[in-house]
């Protein structure tokens, strides 16, 4: 009884890959390119053309100017000095004085470290010249 179903399975999985083979090769190349070319006339070159200055048009609305970003690295400069300060001075009052604040000490830590990565890569992307 295996040898039937395996014998049966093994002229079943011949037939499919054999039709397979055949309809694959009775496909052409260019049935495969799909078929059929668009040539670009005058027309579609002059969608392309509006596209393109529609799309510049929105990127430059969208733009920032060098003052503002200057003033967003201000800002976030000074928020990242207030953080560090503050973590050190719990880190001070820890190790000094002897208090319990190991918690909020390790909290503002992050947050500087969170803080002075964004500053980062926002210094990185915005005025490093590529």
């Amino acid at each position: 009884m295996l040898h039937i179903t395996t014998k049966y399975f093994t002229k079943t999985i011949s037939l499919i890959s054999s039709i397979l083979i055949v309809a694959m090769l009775s496909i052409s190349p260019a049935q495969l390119a799909g078929a059929e070319e668009v040539s670009q006339s005058g027309e579609s070159a002059q969608i392309l053309q509006d596209f393109n200055k529609q799309h510049l048009e929105t990127e430059h609305a969208k733009a920032i100017s060098d003052k503002t970003k200057q003033r967003i690295m201000f800002l976030l400069g000074v928020a990242l000095l207030t953080l560090v300060l503050i973590t050190g001075g719990l880190g001070l009052a820890m190790g000094l004085y002897g208090k319990q604040v190991f918690v909020p000490h390790m909290v503002f830590a992050a947050l500087s470290v969170t803080l002075a990565i964004v500053h980062a890569i926002v210094g990185l992307v915005w005025f490093y010249p590529f």
